[in-house]
């Protein structure tokens, strides 16, 4: 929705932001993780593990996510600009049929690559392929409640 409302410049530097944000929320969930718990409710052990993030796991998911988004933007420009601007559906399928592999392949193979077994990061890959494939399908008809940009 967003590439049809503000264009693809707009988009690209929304994608840049995001994962600018992501990566400062990560760092001050971080530094909160390393202060000192509250002892006026009790021991809290536990404290910085809960909210400190898995640096591994957080970067993978930008990392991810800016490279999957910019080629999902690309593929969806691609579809507008030369094959058609009619079926809007057709083109979310496209640029996700394109993002949502990509993105699981990176996200999985860089967080949990040699770490897990093959097979198990494989059957990561597959349930995130398909879980956001029907939430794709799920959405579509979304595209239609935003007004196209000229």
């Amino acid at each position: 929705m967003v590439h049809k409302l503000v264009g693809v410049r707009a988009t690209r530097a929304l994608i840049w932001t995001a994962a600018g944000v992501n990566l400062v929320m990560a760092g001050l969930f971080w530094l909160i993780g390393r202060m000192p718990a509250d002892m006026t409710v009790g021991p809290q052990v536990e404290f910085a593990r809960v909210l400190a993030p898995v640096w591994r796991i957080t970067m993978a998911s930008i990392a991810a996510e800016v490279f999957a988004e910019l080629l999902d933007t690309e593929a969806y420009q691609w579809w507008v600009t030369r094959v058609t601007r009619r079926y809007q559906w057709a083109r979310v399928l496209v640029s996700n049929g394109v993002a949502i592999p990509l993105d699981s392949l990176l996200f999985c193979w860089l967080a949990f690559g040699g770490t897990m077994p093959v097979a198990e990061v494989w059957g990561i890959v597959l349930a995130n392929v398909l879980i956001k494939g029907a939430m794709t399908v799920v959405g579509l008809p979304l595209i239609y409640a935003v007004k196209e940009r000229v």
